[in-house]
């Protein structure tokens, strides 16, 4: 008979696991404690971080969209073709090449996007109490330091890749 598995914080699962798999692990139980918050306003995490970044970058286009939220552009394709739907962003196309659309947020956008902000506000304030200050900001900077990184490997090898790849 297999061991059992273990919970949450435990065994390999906890602080002697792997830490990709942790990363990944806690990812993936913010995610779900995001859809929950988020559900009643019929928005799901992925939209909440696309609408986010379209107002925090405005006139972003989907290609920039898809870089910033680790996206596929298909899912960016269908995420924003919802917002626009919803009238949350509206699209304008760029001046010299018509086939770019740069995105906004709308005025019903953003208001959908300041209840959302309360609700994650609420998952975030949780994650947050695990810590004090101090470490929250050394957890902020690590987190920061391993997107710099790894981004700025990543952009290495798509810089050094062979064209058609």
């Amino acid at each position: 008979m297999a061991p059992p598995i273990p919970r949450p914080g435990e065994g390999k699962r906890g602080p002697e696991g792997y830490l990709g798999y942790l990363l990944r692990q806690a990812s993936g139980l913010v995610r779900g404690e995001m859809e929950r918050a988020l559900a009643d306003l019929a928005v799901t995490p992925p939209q909440f971080t696309v609408l986010t970044m379209i107002a925090a970058y405005p006139g972003v286009s989907g290609a920039e969209l898809a870089r910033l939220t680790f996206l596929t552009p298909q899912t960016i394709t269908v995420i924003v073709r919802n917002l626009l739907r919803g009238g949350a962003v509206e699209k304008t196309a760029h001046a010299g090449h018509g086939r770019i659309l740069h995105l906004t947020a709308t005025a019903r956008g953003l208001q959908t996007l300041k209840r959302c902000r309360g609700r994650v506000a609420e998952v975030e304030g949780r994650l947050a109490g695990l810590l004090g200050r101090e470490d929250e900001r050394a957890v902020r900077r690590w987190l920061a330091a391993v997107a710099e990184e790894l981004g700025d490997e990543r952009a290495r090898d798509m810089a050094e890749a062979p064209p058609g790849r």
